[in-house]
């Protein structure tokens, strides 16, 4: 059983905001005033990375890691105030963006509250009485789910943002290292407070839809994408992926799907680094894949094309935020999400039905279909001039080019030269 996904959500960008790094000064009141830019690129939902007080002890770099949280109801100083952030949430919503914060369930920072005023069974501890540092995250203390009561405390903080700040919901860090039975229990209380609440995962497993989350990441095709883009693996591998995942997962499930985000950015490079020359027809893809939401990155929006420092201010200059080919690019793909009625995310957008070509190793041509709203999308993934051939049979006929607006005849059978990573989106 999976809630009903919220109507916002069916055709939605979303996009992660680092606070610290989005502008000079790195806070909510300057964050507003890029919120008018961002709406007209497109976007629909901001997600914001962590907002709470990061730990002090085993502090990484100067300012620390968003997710070493030291206590789950406040404000980190960093950004503002609470007042700050309640003006940011409602010049958010005055332009029609919800606001998800994301939430990490699973530890806490080592001088977290919750360390000092909380039983010391809330946290799982070694032979010493020492809180366990979880994987190697040494600025954490990992939190024992064996304990009703952190179930109960993790849910009253969740809880708190809803209600006195009017959050839309939450992306949740890591997910699947605590009990999905919490989430389904955190799921169901945040549901009678808001019906309509969003919850993402940083996760896959096969089990995060059952009333808990509407949304997961979409990690397994971002890699193979990434595979692809380095020659390390063939579009088959991306075709086989797509097609397994829609068997795998209920119908109404969303998938994230991006280039980059902040693991990716910080840890394995920009996303110019990371896919070359092929980043622009991967970044279609993102908005072309069937049950998916795309998501776009801090500094993704002007083409910014740097790997930001984790634990240190690392903004973007001012010089550099502005619009370019890269902004254009994503102004038509949101644009292209938000009429076609086929690219729909979760129950409501149309399959993939592939078009059969003579080059399936490097190419994919598919349709996307609802109603009177139908995507065709001819895409080389590979670095080869691929002279293709294939027959569209009932999807001939007159289309518009989605990315130049010129009127295109798709013919019955189309023969030509496609150049490397070249693709063409075609809307009835």
């Amino acid at each position: 059983m999976m809630y009903k996904n919220p109507d916002w959500s069916r055709s939605a960008v979303l996009y992660e905001m680092n606070l610290r790094q989005l502008t000079a000064e790195g806070t909510f009141l300057a964050a507003i005033e890029r919120l008018p830019f961002l709406r007209s690129v497109g976007v629909d939902a901001l997600w914001l990375m962590p907002i709470y007080p990061i730990g002090e002890e085993g502090r990484k770099g100067s300012l620390g890691s968003y997710y070493s949280i030291r206590d789950y109801k406040a404000i980190n100083p960093e950004f503002g105030t609470e007042a700050d952030f309640r003006k940011f949430v409602d010049a958010a919503h005055a332009l029609g963006m919800k606001v998800l914060l994301d939430w990490v369930a699973n530890h806490t920072a080592r001088d977290a509250r919750w360390i000092d005023e909380k039983p010391a069974d809330w946290y799982e501890r070694d032979e010493n009485g020492v809180a366990k540092i979880p994987w190697d995250w040494s600025d954490t203390a990992k939190l024992n789910y064996a304990n009703h009561d952190v179930w109960s405390g993790q849910i009253d903080a969740m809880r708190y943002w809803v209600e006195e700040f009017k959050v839309d919901g939450f992306r949740c860090d890591m997910a699947m290292l605590v009990p999905i039975e919490f989430w389904q229990e955190a799921s169901a209380e945040l549901h009678r407070i808001k019906p309509d609440v969003f919850m993402l995962a940083e996760a896959e497993e096969d089990n995060l839809f059952d009333a808990a989350f509407n949304m997961s990441y979409q990690w397994n095709v971002h890699h193979i994408m990434v595979d692809i883009a380095k020659g390390a693996r063939r579009v088959w591998d991306l075709r086989n992926a797509i097609h397994s995942e829609r068997a795998r997962y209920p119908r109404e499930a969303m998938r994230l799907s991006f280039t980059s985000n902040h693991d990716e950015n910080s840890w394995s490079g920009s996303e110019q680094e990371r896919f070359g020359a092929a980043l622009e027809v991967m970044t279609a893809m993102t908005f072309l894949m069937p049950s998916t939401m795309p998501l776009i990155y801090t500094g993704q929006e002007v083409g910014y094309n740097h790997s930001f420092e984790f634990f240190e201010r690392d903004a973007i200059p001012a010089g550099a935020y502005a619009e370019n080919h890269t902004t254009e690019l994503y102004r038509r793909l949101t644009a292209l999400k938000h009429h076609e009625r086929a690219l729909d995310a979760g129950e409501w957008g149309g399959e993939l039905i592939e078009i059969e070509n003579n080059a399936k190793d490097c190419m994919m041509t598919f349709v996307r279909e609802v109603d009177e709203s139908r995507v065709v999308a001819i895409m080389n993934l590979s670095p080869y001039t691929i002279h293709a051939d294939f027959r569209t049979g009932i999807y001939a006929g007159d289309y518009l080019d989605a990315m130049s607006g010129e009127r295109v005849v798709l013919d019955e059978h189309v023969e030509r030269d496609i150049a490397p990573w070249c693709y063409q989106i075609l809307i009835k």
